[in-house]
């Protein structure tokens, strides 16, 4: 079946969740030397500054489900589109260090809760054959927000605006955010939820406005699926049987982020000032190193399943480790710093086909149907954890040597490399039930 315009429009919407929460992850990277000069911060304060936000997406990202069942997965992203905007207003007027820290904790909830409920939302209203690639639409859109971030920063930087900048920059998120705001009032709400909720009628409607061709058929298949979770609710993830999955769901979240990559997109423009650049060109480089990102995402996304998880995430890892290793070459010898943008650039190519396109999708699968949606959060919650921590003491490793993270991030690619040769098997091609039975689930 061909998509119709309906699906276009609510997909577009809700995949503006992946935009503010790709925007508001990178924008903090123009800003860090400005904070540091206008609230006075050590190292390990400018650490608690950009892990504020962070805070608040763990919380968010582990509880989202809660109101998105009880209110809606369309009513909920409003209120996290009103956090967006809270935060960006917030942080642009920032009185003090607290109120930015709180500010900051605010958007963290938004990016958390988004991360959540928009890719949940997209998958409900998309028809059975659109659902990989609407879904993957939100994914391109976190990447499109990181690039933008970069541009606005070099854009803004490039007007002079003083001491203030970086207000702008922070508080510019606000457009976008009541534009997500806005266009959530436009959209249905989704029709799994709908009959979750026993209105019947309405999601038949719904389903109609999609374009199913067999709206009954299809309603008829989204209660019994219902019925089904609801029978299987209490089952343990925590229990023997499920322990490989488990493994590889913490295992996998933690070392993308172990690959240091939103460390890095944090501290872009520190990065690039260790080097040498001013605070210019280090933006401008930045928007080099995002575009990148977006054009090695696209490039995943196009090869995912035909060269399959493993091997790209084995290729991915070597490449990861490479790139890595270089760049604390350049910082040990303090020499070749015409190289830095070039490394950072294959080394996020590196991470896009890798880790950065397999992660969500490899949560997903490893899990059977009956834990799926707790297998998921737990990987969701072991990536945002360690991102967390990350991004708290990357600043206090950088102080110490410039090349010290690249060095940790390069040793933890180098066992993620042997973990995934001897532990993960490959998900490709695989069936869901084969692959309880390989694991020994049956």
């Amino acid at each position: 079946m061909t998509i119709n315009s309906h699906v276009i429009k609510s997909t577009a919407v809700g995949a503006l969740g992946g935009l503010l929460f790709g925007f508001d992850t990178a924008v903090i990277s123009g800003t860090t030397h400005a904070l540091t000069v206008t609230y006075h911060l050590s190292p390990a304060l400018l650490g608690v500054t950009v892990s504020s936000a962070l805070v608040g997406t763990v919380i968010a990202a582990m509880t989202a489900g809660i109101p998105g069942q009880k209110f809606g997965r369309r009513d909920s992203l409003r209120v996290m589109a009103m956090f967006y905007v809270v935060s960006a207003l917030g942080c642009a007027f920032a009185w003090n260090w607290p109120a930015l820290i709180f500010f900051r904790f605010m958007g963290g909830i938004g990016i958390g809760g988004s991360s959540v409920l928009g890719p949940m939302y997209i998958a409900e209203i998309a028809p059975a054959e659109w659902r990989g690639r609407v879904v993957g639409v939100f994914q391109v859109n976190i990447v499109v927000g990181i690039l933008l971030a970069y541009l606005s920063n070099f854009f803004l930087r490039s007007l002079h605006l003083g001491v203030n900048t970086w207000r702008w920059q922070l508080g510019i998120s606000a457009i976008p955010a009541v534009l997500f705001l806005v266009a959530l009032f436009g959209i249905a709400r989704s029709p799994r939820w709908l009959a979750t909720q026993a209105k019947l009628v309405e999601a038949m409607d719904v389903l109609r406005l999609t374009g199913m061709p067999e709206p009954e058929k299809e309603l008829e298949e989204i209660v019994a699926s219902i019925h089904l979770e609801r029978s299987v609710r209490a089952e343990p993830l925590f229990s023997r049987k499920y322990r490989r999955p488990v493994f590889l769901a913490i295992t996998v979240g933690m070392f993308c982020q172990l690959s240091g990559i939103n460390a890095i997109l944090y501290y872009l423009n520190d990065i690039f000032s260790l080097a040498g650049a001013s605070q210019i060109s280090g933006d401008l480089q930045a928007v080099a190193v995002g575009a990148t990102n977006l054009v090695a995402t696209l490039l995943a996304m196009a090869v995912i399943d035909k060269i399959g998880r493993r091997k790209l995430l084995l290729g991915g890892t070597v490449g990861l480790t490479a790139a890595l290793t270089a760049i604390a070459l350049i910082f040990l010898t303090r020499s070749h710093f015409g190289w830095l943008l070039w490394l950072l650039m294959a080394y996020i190519a590196c991470f896009a086909v890798s880790q950065g396109a397999v992660l969500w999708v490899y949560i997903s699968e490893v899990f059977p149907t009956t834990v799926r949606s707790k297998g998921q959060s737990l990987g969701s919650s072991s990536h945002w954890v360690t991102n967390a921590l990350i991004s708290l003491v990357f600043p206090l490793m950088a102080k110490s040597s410039g090349a010290s993270p690249f060095i940790f991030f390069a040793a933890m690619m180098v066992i993620d490399f042997f973990m995934v040769l001897f532990y993960y098997p490959e998900t490709s091609g695989i069936s869901l039930e084969q692959m309880q039975h390989n694991f020994g689930i049956d």
